[in-house]
């Protein structure tokens, strides 16, 4: 959530940069400048009313002591009206920090200055390529193919046990599996994040604070007898872990990973590629989280992106980092980068990871905060990255590695899978 200050300070400004996510700045903006000056008028006539009230108690007080009780019941009248004059203010006040708010809320973040222009992924500007996109044999075949002549994967299984998105990983697919998260979380522990293994579904408070509640309520799963929502990614609960907390200067920048399955309605994709792998409603990746002082984040993002192209290259698959454009990028997010591998067989690009910086944009709703010795706390910033999402993974291994004898499991991922070629 943006912060009001920033408004105040800085409108034109802001209207400007929102330009670059076409949001309509002048209509939100403006009109949250109009109530909080109306806001902040009726503040100073409600702190004015209770001060001429305070000072009239204590006149009504000093009456009293001295045995003047006609003068003192002329001035309680005066005070009754007082308190019936703070009681409005005090419910005009209310509705215009209700009305505020909820124009705020539907505000997105401001997007970095490096961010380009644009409405659409295909104006995403490609910033890094690394690899060779594999030659493969003839007759190759795309990855649910491939699932189903070597059994790793069954989709209509899925379908029978739950619908369409869920599908039943089996055998050396499992495997893989497993395999791919504990590499991540190890990767990750190397890189100084500690693991936490978070609970999957969250309250409506943990979804506000990280942007997904109200922006995104009709992508989440809602446990409605409970008024739980299932998490769309380990970035929520593991954010929210510092929900309400101060944190001192020194303890920056936090890191955090955790594997969590996540799970996305995914409404809306009718007409996209939904085939195999490419679009689930439950998935498994290992998430990265870093909480920095806002001097250091992005800094901290070039690290994070740098480090899921590390794994990206120990795994051997071609992929290019795309920054992208203000139109494709998350309401909360003020610069993002995606990671994309390419997958052979399908011949395309498919986008594996996330890194974004939010800056104060979460923390502000969530209330996270450091402070620098006795200083007044401010807020922190926050970071996050899918370090990796495993269902494209899969389908880019599986497609890219194949040979007329089997798939060949990257030597990295051996010691994890315990066999060197699914056949």
């Amino acid at each position: 959530m943006l912060q009001l200050q920033t408004i105040r300070e800085s409108k034109d400004e802001v209207i400007r940069r929102l330009a670059k996510k076409h949001f309509d700045g002048p209509k939100f903006i403006n009109e949250i400048a109009r109530i909080d000056s109306e806001r902040r008028k009726t503040l100073t006539e409600l702190e004015t009313i209770k001060a001429e009230a305070n000072a009239l108690a204590k006149q009504i007080g000093e009456l009293m002591k001295s045995g003047k009780k006609a003068e003192a019941d002329d001035i309680k009248n005066k005070s009754v009206a007082l308190k019936d004059s703070e009681k409005k203010l005090q419910e005009v006040l209310a509705a215009f920090e209700e009305e505020q708010f909820n124009l705020l809320v539907q505000v997105p973040n401001l997007p970095n200055e490096v961010v380009p222009e644009g409405r659409t992924p295909a104006e995403n500007a490609t910033v890094f390529t690394h690899g060779d996109i594999p030659k493969l044999h003839e007759g190759a075949v795309p990855h649910w193919d491939l699932a189903a002549k070597y059994d790793l994967i069954d989709f209509e299984l899925g379908v029978k046990l739950t619908g369409a998105g869920f599908p039943v990983y089996k055998n050396k697919g499992a495997k893989l599996q497993r395999a791919l998260i504990n590499f991540f979380l190890d990767r990750a522990a190397q890189a100084g994040y500690m693991e936490v293994q978070p609970p999957i579904m969250v309250n409506k408070d943990s979804g506000f604070g990280t942007g997904q509640l109200p922006d995104k309520e009709g992508q989440m799963y809602h446990v409605t007898v409970d008024d739980l929502y299932l998490i769309p990614t380990a970035e929520v609960p593991i954010t929210n872990i510092y929900r309400d907390v101060i944190l001192k200067a020194e303890e920056l920048p936090v890191k955090n990973c955790g594997y969590t399955p996540c799970f996305r309605r995914e409404a809306g994709s009718y007409g996209k590629d939904v085939r195999g792998l490419n679009r689930l409603h439950q998935f498994d990746k290992v998430e990265i989280v870093q909480i920095a002082h806002p001097s250091k984040s992005y800094e901290i993002l070039e690290e994070m992106r740098h480090y899921v192209a590390g794994l990206l290259k120990e795994l051997g698959l071609p992929f290019r980092t795309l920054l992208l454009c203000g139109g494709d990028m998350s309401f909360a997010s003020a610069q993002t980068y995606d990671m994309e591998v390419y997958s052979a067989a399908q011949e395309k690009w498919l986008e594996v990871s996330s890194v974004s910086n939010f800056e104060a944009f979460q923390s502000n709703r969530l209330k996270l905060r450091f402070r620098e010795g006795n200083e007044k706390p401010q807020l922190a910033h926050t970071l996050n990255g899918s370090a990796l999402a495993l269902p494209r993974i899969v389908a880019a291994l599986l497609e890219n590695n194949q040979t007329p004898e089997g798939i060949i499991i990257p030597e990295v991922l051996r010691p994890y899978t315990g066999f060197d070629k699914i056949s």
